[in-house]
């Protein structure tokens, strides 16, 4: 591992533009504002960065059900009224909308989060982030919690090809159910997941007994919290927990969903966390100097997601960011004070010492029951499902790429690649 860590970011500038419904809680345009307060900050000259490839369909079927994925081809706002049975089926509706060029913001965020694995399979970098990414609640065969296709499993199967354990680890205020659901019968994936549990909070499910089946038993583990916890409280959690999982587990390789809907003051959320003590956990992680893949994930007050993901891009690069926020193209949203940090909130912390120590307790009894380091037969690496050299036309004769497709290829002025020009945008597809 090198003195300074090599970091690769992903952001495609139309990943932001989609948009879920006036009243959906979910804006993805917090992404650009996320990436505009990284420029704004010199970030990007100390980062490749790049735009990631469109997943296609054969990669999303890796995880997912060749029905479902097109069906989210096939399926668009003016269509949707003929598709009611689907539509049930695939758990698309209020929560999970159907929306303008929904299936290309599949393949946007989920291609990077590919792209991300695929360097440092190849150890082209040490970080790979997708801020896009982290959609952890999309099921095999549904839509689920504003999830339609789930990245992070995705990431993590191209993770495996090349490591033999991989540390799932999220830090959403949500339990990262549908990653943990993929691989509960294997002990090839260790899943960690911090979040409220409770009968009326989405989805329900995450409790300290959930440790995984068969060959995956006791390979997920669950920390349920009450309201209200706080940086201190969650942090010596975090790091007690993980930092015994890394020594039990012995990962090659680590995924950080790191939801930003467990800071204070979220619109859907019930944490006190500050952007200190959610960027502490990043902090720890990063310490432990294995192949990080970092996403995004929950987050529902926009721009507090916008500071948390931008302050996390410094942590990564160990670059101190000023409190006071750079003039950039959102920085009306900051205001009145233009601070980059949040405090952390007042609700009521319910998870007293006894709690903490309880869960503590059980997660640390069920690590002991774990083989140390599960020894896997590795077979050979199946080859990639990359297809750089490939266009449109070649894939399927019977489409031709439209204009709206090709305008898309051209850079646009409020975006930076590094090293990049309009014609060569999958250069890192070839690099890696």
């Amino acid at each position: 591992m090198c003195s300074k860590d090599r970091i690769s970011y992903f952001y495609d500038g139309d990943v932001g533009n989609v948009y879920f419904g006036p009243n959906h809680p979910m804006k993805p345009h917090r992404l650009c504002m996320t990436h505009h307060l990284v420029l704004s900050y010199g970030l990007h000259k100390k980062m490749e960065i790049y735009r990631p490839h469109k997943a296609y369909p054969v990669e999303l079927s890796q995880f997912h059900s060749s029905d479902y994925v097109e069906f989210l081809q096939r399926i668009t706002p003016d269509t949707q009224h003929l598709y009611e049975n689907d539509l049930r089926k695939y758990n698309l509706g209020e929560d999970c909308p159907v929306f303008e060029d929904l299936f290309e913001f599949c393949q946007m965020y989920a291609g990077g989060t590919l792209d991300a694995a695929h360097r440092l399979n190849f150890r082209t970098c040490d970080i790979a982030i997708n801020w896009a990414g982290g959609l952890h609640h999309a099921k095999k065969c549904e839509a689920s919690g504003f999830c339609y296709i789930n990245d992070l499993v995705l990431g993590i199967l191209e993770l495996l090809r090349y490591h033999a354990r991989v540390l799932y680890i999220d830090i959403d205020v949500h339990h990262g159910d549908g990653v943990e659901e993929a691989f509960y019968f294997t002990d090839r994936v260790m899943t960690v997941s911090f979040h409220k549990y409770g009968d009326m909070f989405f989805p329900g499910t995450g409790d300290v007994k959930e440790i995984g089946e068969r060959e995956g038993k006791f390979y997920s583990i669950n920390v349920p919290l009450k309201d209200g916890i706080d940086d201190n409280s969650f942090t010596r959690l975090f790091k007690t927990i993980i930092t015994k999982v890394v020594e039990m587990y012995l990962p090659e390789a680590i995924v950080l969903q790191c939801g930003a809907d467990s800071l204070a003051g979220d619109r859907l959320g019930c944490f006190n966390l500050s952007i200190d003590g959610h960027a502490e956990c990043v902090r720890i992680v990063k310490k432990f100097n294995l192949p990080l893949l970092v996403t995004g994930g929950g987050g529902y007050t926009k721009e507090n997601v916008a500071r948390c993901w931008a302050f996390e891009t410094g942590v990564l690069l160990d670059t101190e960011l000023p409190n006071e926020i750079p003039d950039n193209d959102y920085i009306k949203f900051f205001g009145p004070d233009f601070s980059l940090k949040i405090p952390g909130g007042h609700i009521e912390n319910l998870n007293s010492k006894s709690y903490i120590g309880t869960i503590t307790a059980n997660v640390m009894e069920n690590l002991r029951c774990i083989q140390h380091a599960p020894s896997v037969q590795m077979q050979q690496i199946p080859p990639d499902f990359y297809f750089p050299d490939f266009n449109q036309d070649v894939l399927n004769p019977d489409e031709r790429t439209h204009q709206h497709t090709q305008d898309k290829q051209i850079q646009r002025d409020d975006e930076y690649y590094e090293g990049d020009n309009d014609n060569d945008h999958n250069m890192m597809i070839h690099e890696v």
